[in-house]
């Protein structure tokens, strides 16, 4: 082999072909730079910026290690997508069988049976629902409920709540909540929000006689914000007073992350007539997404041979990604799963309720499953009151990161604050983390939040640190 190169340089020769084990021992220690050089910059500037530039050399089930064999909790799942833990050993045969199987995937001109297979196994999970429609991610699964609320119902505009996340693709970009991410990208298209649980700001919208749809996280991914008891079976009720859909965004939500298979279930009577999953199931290995939906939705939309491509997307129903999905079904039906992320998450949440008391920083736990946001507020004492007087004049949020910090650095545990601005920690751990994982979480945010009661030590010191970036940024 030829000497190693750095970033902007030609790439090495090698003897023989490909091989990847080789290439990842030559250069894979160069992933920053090379990150730096050639894809987002300001990523590992942020990493290094709070200390989570981490170089992990191998994962399993909820954990990382690095080189020194130190291992890592993990308390993010990939933002959902590891709901089954990394390297999930039947997802992993069925990926090893279906490269082996040599399938004739992917000629456009057949119908091979996976992706039947998988529409079939999802919707017994929905079975309210009829059909389904294969792509590749989270963001293409609402593009395409946008589309077919908006076909089936021959109107323009699609509801939606405030500080919501449906993706940053255009479409659903136009049903983000969050101007951060919608700043410079306009035009977007004609789209509403109203805040989540104003169901007369909902009738009011409807009542125009345009709306073709509401799309709705049944729990919010920034902040981890349920909908209030009950408006999820109100606003049903409205929009098929005024023939418009209920889009259900189960991306993160869906595939057991709440404690059911799906967020909306927990509240009764509850159909939507379109619903979006991605993220869990891909077993973290294939990207895909899926928009199931009714009936006579899809009819409309295909509703003619020639209309058969009018909608559909390259990579969507390859063989890979429906093994995946189907292995990942097989696993939540086998482990139990959904029953796991009930029992786990009301214990989680349950230990760490109990601390609010203790701490005055400490403002709130909520969540359903193991989907849980803890919320940090104003304390009381002079002390730390003007400590965090100090972090809010900066930037918001920057408490939170102070807390995301020392769990990585001193307890190995991988957390993320859950939005900008927000000083809540959001926990979404693979799904089949159980009570020693729960131990470890909770022995080590008690820790970190003596620490921070404590009024000094590195804790603080890092917090002056962060202010001075966030004044720096401005």
């Amino acid at each position: 082999m030829t000497e190693r190169t750095t970033p902007g340089t030609t790439p090495p020769t090698r003897d023989k072909g490909f091989d990847l084990a080789a290439l990842l021992a030559e250069r894979g220690g160069e992933r920053y730079e090379l990150h730096t050089a050639y894809l987002n910059h300001q990523l590992p500037r942020m990493l290094r910026t709070i200390g989570f530039d981490k170089v992990y050399e191998r994962a399993e089930g909820a954990y990382f290690w690095d080189a020194e064999g130190n291992d890592y909790l993990d308390m993010l799942a990939g933002f959902g997508v590891m709901g089954l833990g990394r390297h999930h050993p039947v997802v992993r045969k069925a990926l090893h069988d279906v490269l082996d199987a040599s399938l004739a995937d992917l000629t456009r001109f057949d119908c091979q049976p996976l992706p039947g297979l998988l529409a079939e196994k999802l919707l017994t999970h929905s079975p309210h629902l009829d059909r389904v429609f294969f792509g590749n991610s989270g963001t293409e699964a609402v593009e395409t409920a946008l589309k077919f609320a908006r076909y089936a119902t021959g109107k323009p505009r699609i509801l939606y709540c405030a500080h919501a996340f449906h993706g940053l693709t255009t479409g659903s970009l136009s049903v983000n909540g969050e101007d951060g991410f919608r700043d410079g990208f306009a035009p977007l298209l004609p789209d509403t929000a109203i805040e989540m649980g104003d169901l007369d700001a909902l009738e009011r919208e409807l009542r125009r006689g345009d709306v073709a749809g509401f799309v709705v996280e049944p729990i919010q991914g920034k902040g981890v914000y349920a909908t209030p008891p009950g408006f999820l079976r109100a606003a049903q009720e409205l929009l098929r007073r005024h023939k418009a859909l209920l889009i259900a965004d189960e991306v993160q939500t869906g595939l057991g992350r709440t404690g059911d298979f799906y967020a909306y279930q927990h509240e009764e009577g509850v159909e939507p007539d379109l619903v979006c999953v991605a993220k869990a199931l891909s077993g973290g290995y294939v990207p895909v997404g899926a928009t199931l939906g009714k009936d006579w939705i899809f009819k409309k939309v295909y509703s003619s041979m020639d209309r058969v491509l009018v909608h559909s997307a390259s990579f969507g129903s390859n063989a890979q990604a429906m093994a995946a999905g189907l292995a990942v079904l097989s696993v939540i039906e086998d482990e139990q799963i959904v029953a796991n992320a009930r029992a786990t998450g009301d214990l989680l949440r349950s230990r760490l309720a109990a601390l609010v008391d203790r701490y005055e920083l400490l403002s709130e736990v909520r969540g359903r499953g193991l989907m849980i946001g803890i919320e940090f507020g104003r304390p009381t004492s002079i002390g730390l009151r003007s400590r965090w007087a100090m972090l809010q004049k900066a930037r918001k949020g920057l408490f939170a990161q102070m807390v995301v910090v020392p769990l990585l650095q001193r307890h190995r545990i991988l957390t993320q604050v859950s939005g900008d601005h927000l000083e809540v920690i959001k926990l979404i751990p693979p799904l089949t983390i159980g009570e020693r994982e729960v131990d470890r979480f909770v022995t080590a945010f008690t820790a970190v939040m003596d620490d921070a009661h404590g009024g000094g030590g590195l804790m603080w010191d890092f917090g002056r640190t962060l202010v001075k970036q966030a004044i720096t940024n401005r």
